[in-house]
């Protein structure tokens, strides 16, 4: 595989990305700089670690920013947890 852009995991990376930002989008405007801010970081950050990695010498050193990448997974999930306890401004 020559490019990163061929891998599906960083394909859906950018889908989930685009996901996002439409979803923030509509977040009062008092979250703009808060949860908004951290869920649009937490999602480029996914894709973001598996282009790296995927450019790094080594198999282990692409694991390791797999494992960066789960880690803004994890972020994420927690954030869309919180956003939506948080009213219905989020997922209408």
């Amino acid at each position: 595989m020559k490019s990163f852009k061929e891998l599906k995991v960083w394909q859906k990376g950018i889908e989930l990305v685009a996901m996002v930002y439409k979803i923030t989008a509509s977040f009062p405007e008092e979250e703009k700089y808060g949860l908004s801010a951290q869920m649009r970081r937490a999602a480029v950050s996914i894709p973001s670690n598996i282009a790296e990695g995927h450019l790094r010498k080594t198999a282990k050193d692409f694991k390791q920013f797999l494992s960066i990448a789960r880690g803004s997974c994890a972020e994420l999930e927690r954030q869309i947890i919180i956003a939506h306890k948080l009213g219905p401004w989020v997922f209408a």
